[in-house]
Parts: C-alpha cells; sequence; structure tokens
C-alpha cells in the first residue's frame, strides 16, 4: 500500500482544510490538541499506529460533503454511522471482496474502484478525482463523497423511493441482498452505532424544548458569515402574503429588518436554518385555517409535534425530514391515496418547506386520530404520530406523552385542564 498519512494535510486539499477549520467543534478539538492553523494537523493514531478519524472529525467531513454535494438531502449520521462499521474510521483501511475477483475495497467508507469509476462515468460524480488514481479512495473527503453518491443512488434504486433499512443492508451486500438474511445483521449493528454517535441536534437555547424565549438564537440582522436561507425559497407568493398578514409574524420580520421577497430564516449557532416559535405558529394557524377547519386540528399540537420532531429546524432533525418529521414515501401516501394535494410532493426537497411539511404532517395526524375506524385518543395518537401506529404502548410510550405536555405547554397554558389534552 503506497498510500501514508501522518497529516491531516497530506490527504486533504487546502479548500477541504480550511472548511474543516470553519467547524466549529472541529477547531476547537484540534485547537485543544496543541494544533495550530497554518500549521500542519496531526492525524489521531490508535495502538498500532493507524490513522484514525475521531467522531468530531468524522463528523465534519459527512457535514461538509452533504451540504457542498447533496443538498443536505441526506443525513450525515448515516454516513457516520457506516463509516464506524466499515473501517472504525480509518481512512487507510482496505478490505477484500471476492475470492475469484479479489477486488480491494479502499478509504473510510470501503469503496471499490470500479464502483467510484462507475458514479463518475455513468452518473456524474465528478467532484473528486479517480479514474487512473483509485488510492484517492484513501482520502477522507473523497470516500465519503463517492461513499454518499453510492448511498444516494441507492435510496432511488430502480426509480423507488426506498427506506434506510434497504440503503443500509443495500451497502453492506448490493441491492440484490437488501432484504436478504446475510445483511439482516449489519442493519442492527448500523442501529446501535448509529443511536451512539453524539448527539448534534440538541444544541444552542434556540432549540430547548424549555419555553425560555421566542426570539432567534442568531439575529437575522447579525453579520454572522452564514449562507442564509431564505422564506421564499421555501414558501409559495401565497403562502408568504399569508405570512406577511400574520400581525405577530410581520412585526417580528419587520424588527429583525427583513424585506418582503427576500426574508431569511434565523440560524442557529451551526448556521442551521429554523423557525422562530412565532412563525411555526402562524405556519400552523394558517395550515389549519386553510385545509383542516372541519377537521379541527389544533394548531398548537401541530407546534408541539414540531418541537419534538425537528426542534423547529427546516430541514429536520435526526433521520427525520422536514419540520413535521414526515417523510416523502409518507406525504406520497397521502396525496396519492387519500386526496390531501394542496401541495405537491416530487421530492424530498418538498419535505423540507415548512407549509408542506405541516399540511402533512397536520393530514398525517387526522388519518391516526381514527386508526382502522375507530375514534382514537391523544394519549394514542400523539405516540403514534412519534413511532408509528403499531409501536403504541401505553406503558412504554408514556415518557414520550409527557415530552408532548412539556413541548405544548411552550403554545398553550395546560394546567387548567390537567390531564385532558384535546388533539382534534
Amino acid at each position: 500500500m503506497a498510500a501514508s498519512f501522518y497529516y491531516w494535510n497530506d490527504c486533504v486539499d487546502f479548500q477541504d482544510m480550511e472548511a474543516m477549520w470553519r467547524e466549529p467543534e472541529v477547531s476547537t478539538e484540534w485547537l485543544h490538541a496543541g494544533e495550530t492553523k497554518g500549521s500542519k494537523v496531526h492525524l489521531s493514531r490508535d495502538p498500532d499506529g493507524e490513522p484514525y478519524l475521531t467522531q468530531t472529525e468524522m463528523k465534519a467531513v459527512a457535514d461538509i460533503i452533504v451540504r457542498r454535494h447533496f443538498d443536505s438531502q441526506m443525513h450525515p449520521d448515516m454516513i457516520c454511522a457506516i463509516a464506524e462499521l466499515e473501517s472504525d474510521r480509518q481512512p487507510l483501511s482496505t478490505k477484500l471482496y471476492g475470492k475469484k475477483t479479489k477486488e480491494t475495497a479502499l478509504g473510510i467508507m470501503q469503496i471499490l474502484p470500479k464502483t467510484a469509476e462507475w458514479l463518475v462515468r455513468d452518473l456524474g460524480y465528478r467532484a473528486y478525482e479517480v479514474e487512473g488514481n483509485p488510492e484517492n479512495l484513501y482520502r477522507p473527503f473523497v470516500s465519503v463523497y463517492f461513499g454518499a453518491a453510492y448511498l444516494k443512488w441507492l435510496s432511488n434504486f430502480e426509480e423507488k423511493v426506498r427506506s434506510e433499512e434497504f440503503i443500509v443492508r443495500a451497502y453492506n451486500g448490493g441491492p440484490i441482498k437488501a432484504t436478504h438474511k446475510s445483511t439482516l445483521s449489519y442493519w442492527k449493528r448500523y442501529l446501535s452505532v448509529k443511536e451512539s454517535l453524539p448527539s448534534r441536534w440538541f444544541v444552542g437555547p434556540s432549540v430547548n424544548i424549555a419555553c425560555s424565549s421566542t426570539a432567534p438564537a442568531v439575529p437575522a440582522t447579525q453579520n454572522t458569515g452564514v449562507d442564509y436561507i431564505y422564506w421564499d425559497s421555501k414558501a409559495s407568493p401565497e403562502d408568504m402574503q399569508q405570512m406577511w398578514s400574520h400581525s405577530e409574524v410581520a412585526k417580528e420580520w419587520t424588527k429583525s429588518g427583513e424585506k418582503r421577497g427576500k426574508v431569511r430564516f434565523s440560524h442557529d449557532g451551526n448556521k442551521r436554518p429554523y423557525l422562530s416559535r412565532i412563525e411555526i405558529k402562524a405556519v400552523a394557524d394558517i395550515i389549519r385555517s386553510k385545509h383542516f377547519s372541519t377537521r379541527g386540528v389544533k394548531p398548537s399540537v401541530l407546534c408541539a409535534l414540531a418541537e419534538m420532531v425537528s426542534m423547529r429546524f427546516v430541514n429536520g432533525a435526526g433521520p427525520r425530514t422536514g419540520l413535521m418529521g414526515i417523510d416523502y414515501s409518507t406525504a406520497f401516501w397521502l396525496y396519492m391515496e387519500l386526496g390531501y394535494r394542496a401541495y405537491r410532493v416530487d421530492s424530498v426537497d418538498d419535505m423540507t418547506k415548512p407549509f408542506v411539511s405541516m399540511y402533512f404532517g397536520a393530514a398525517y395526524l387526522a388519518w391516526l386520530s381514527e386508526y382502522e375506524g375507530r375514534e382514537r385518543t391523544p394519549q394514542f395518537v400523539v405516540p403514534a404520530y412519534l413511532s408509528g401506529p403499531k409501536n403504541v404502548n401505553h406503558q412504554e410510550t408514556g415518557p414520550l406523552w409527557l415530552k408532548f405536555e412539556q413541548a405544548l405547554s411552550c403554545y398553550e397554558d395546560i394546567k387548567r385542564d390537567p390531564g385532558n389534552c384535546t388533539i382534534l
């Protein structure tokens, strides 16, 4: 093996190195370890002397690659968990595949050179060069880029939206073995590893369930160097007009210096866009009044559920997509089978639009309220929304209900009627 890395600078180009230094958790870790910006940064080494990425470094590489090349449509935790399973985060890891072909997978994501070349040649993934130089797959950013590209391809294998389980098992054994018993243990290990990853979501006062403030943690008028995402790119002109017509929203936006046609989302300290509580209340009010007034879906309940599943992040939190945590396949089912067609759903990106996510979240909530043809109690509907209707067990899901009540208290006073929280 010709590749040999002692420093980050040996396996990362200048642009990627600068991106790593811009990640707050990475720069903090490196500075605490005695590294200095402008000098070479040491790679960590295991007892055998093999270099590896710390979990902080691995998270940063995955975050950067996803933001830069995949429009945040893929969750970095999937990449991190797979890297853990495939290589223990060792960039120089190799693995022999196939007794006859004797092909060798390389790098953190254990990519076969022929797979990388196929991704370049047939699918157009050309951000990094690998043709004629497969050893580039030992470089962390290159390996993660092609690993993410392969995961992206698997997510729509044979033009069908695939589940996380299918994607992960197919990554391990190929699409043919995605449902074979041989990949089941890999899936179980993946779930265990992913659950143990350091949390990346519960940070900053703006995303705490405690109802301490409705103000943005990073005011939109501050010059923070954030590349802002705009409301106007995530909502229709009609919905934006409705937001401007909402007195509390107009007051908040005007105070923050926002202009019609170019309204910025608030961003937290890690540059992630989120809704203020005033904004999320307004979205819930509008969706309810326009589309669910006869169903009686309560805006405060929608807000509380959003608080729990996404912490009000536009792109969602953890494995859940968007504000209400509704995935594309569920939204498409609600659209096609149940006739909820006020908003189109053409791709997973649509689920990161606040009004779209709120609409299908309300639709799913309405469906759960009459699950299997029976009128359901709030104590069933809330855990069913959060963990699936077939997984509701009042003893085991009781903590979910208590967390929901805590979140709900941010949006309405439930002390006046203890023990009775009406949803519909």
